[in-house]
């Protein structure tokens, strides 16, 4: 199995964590985002779409972290992503969705690249950042249950999203304390060896 990745993408930091929690061993293979490697015609070949991840097992090439998570909890289905109970498996799925399609979307380098290249001056674009992350952080807030990751007593597909977005959020300076559980839930994660493996730092192609 195969991941093309680069280390500081949220999307690919996603499905790291995800193999590293099932178990599944892979190849990764950096596509670094900053040197326009996405954009080579090898790459697109892969992807046409130029984005990462990608993850290629048995030649069958899966493109989009959902649809690449969606993918590994049901080929891989030990441990699960999701509760047994239906309306808990909405609600994660609901609080995944809000990371993934309302905060990410907005603050991802391609479109903070496109702000700039719009003639805004960087504190604009941090601004632009740090404005939805805070909103979108605060509804999280009040949709997750706690106890101590996202929704009880074992990592779902909400935690999974949660963590890489508070990494860059980080990065960002963007103020965490106002969230108590979103912070209770990413340091239990990060005590978990899936999801330390899994950040930035430890990716072959950060150094």
């Amino acid at each position: 199995m195969k991941l093309y990745d680069y280390f500081r993408s949220s999307a690919a930091y996603r499905v790291r964590i995800a193999l590293n929690f099932k178990g599944v061993p892979y190849e990764s293979v950096p596509i670094h985002l900053v040197k326009g490697e996405q954009s080579a015609p090898a790459y697109l070949a892969v992807n046409p779409q130029g984005r990462v991840p990608a993850l290629d097992h048995d030649g069958a090439v899966i493109v989009q972290s959902p649809a690449i998570l969606e993918y590994l909890d049901e080929r891989f289905p030990e441990p699960p992503f999701l509760p047994r109970d239906l309306v808990r498996r909405a609600r994660v799925r609901a609080a995944a969705a809000l990371i993934g399609c309302d905060i990410h979307p907005l603050n991802n380098l391609a479109v903070l690249r496109r702000l700039k290249a719009m003639g805004h001056e960087q504190p604009a674009i941090d601004d632009w950042y740090r404005h939805w992350v805070v909103t979108g952080l605060e509804a999280v807030e009040a949709m997750i249950e706690g106890g101590p990751f996202c929704f009880g007593e074992a990592p779902t597909l909400a935690d999974l999203y949660l963590v890489p977005q508070l990494y860059n959020a980080r990065r960002f300076a963007v103020p965490l304390d106002p969230y108590p559980r979103i912070q209770a839930a990413d340091a239990a994660c990060l005590a978990l060896p899936a999801f330390r493996d899994a950040a930035p730092e430890a990716q072959p192609d950060a150094a």
